[in-house]
């Protein structure tokens, strides 16, 4: 990849924001970027060399395999993301693994050691680090409160309304979502069956809530209003 590239994709990242030229491109000699299509396996956390990963294009998926070979996903990573060894601790010895669920997916990583050089080297970035690592928590506290007061339909919505946040594209009265997830990705990520998953996507459908396809999802543009507002003020 070309070093001008290389320069922009890390500083256009929000870790990195405050950092200077000299220092992003110091950042560069130490960066490895890799490209992926769909299904391509970008890491397993056994592998010897621990490294972080920063996303940026696509989505990927990281699942989490029990002994007897029954995977779970515990989490989708968008772009702007970072994922990979966040524990800054070696592997924890768990089967785990990231694969691409979009039709290209384009990653940053560094070695651990890089980047706990890189840590120790610049506060800030440190503390934009343990900001996200905090951010990372959050969520994962919200999913676990959402198991305890909401019921599975809300947390199906709410699913896909994030989703759409992060990833839908207006187009005129409609916001639409690439699709990458089967039923029963969606399933595992909310904690519910496939079987309720397809159930309660034909009863939005019906209810004119969506559209749901293989290929795509196509929400009601006024059912976001703050994307709503956001379209307004440009036009």
């Amino acid at each position: 990849m070309a070093p001008d590239i290389q320069y922009w994709y890390l500083r256009d990242h929000k870790l990195f924001s405050t950092l200077n030229n000299a220092q992003i491109k110091d950042l560069c000699i130490i960066t490895r970027y890799k490209k992926a299509s769909k299904n391509e396996i970008i890491y397993f956390a056994s592998d010897p060399v621990q490294r972080i990963y920063l996303l940026k294009k696509g989505m990927i998926k990281i699942v989490e395999s029990d002994p007897e070979g029954r995977e779970v996903i515990k989490d989708i990573i968008q772009k702007g993301d970072i994922f990979g060894e966040l524990s800054l601790s070696g592997s924890n010895g768990t089967s785990e693994y990231a694969q691409a669920i979009s039709s290209e997916v384009l990653i940053c990583s560094f070695t651990l050691e890089d980047f706990e050089n890189v840590l120790a080297r610049d506060p800030t970035v440190s503390l934009k680090f343990s900001k996200f690592i905090g951010f990372k928590f959050k969520r994962l506290q919200n999913r676990y409160a959402n198991l305890v007061f909401k019921d599975v339909r809300q947390r199906i919505v709410e699913f896909l309304h994030e989703w759409a946040e992060k990833e839908g594209k207006p187009q005129g009265k409609e916001l639409i979502v690439a699709n990458y997830l089967t039923h029963q990705d969606i399933a595992q990520l909310v904690c519910t069956s496939r079987q309720t998953v397809t159930q309660t996507l034909n009863a939005l459908e019906a209810e004119g809530k969506l559209t749901y396809s293989r290929q795509e999802i196509v929400f009601p543009l006024t059912d976001f209003p703050n994307l709503t507002q956001t379209n307004q003020s440009v036009v």
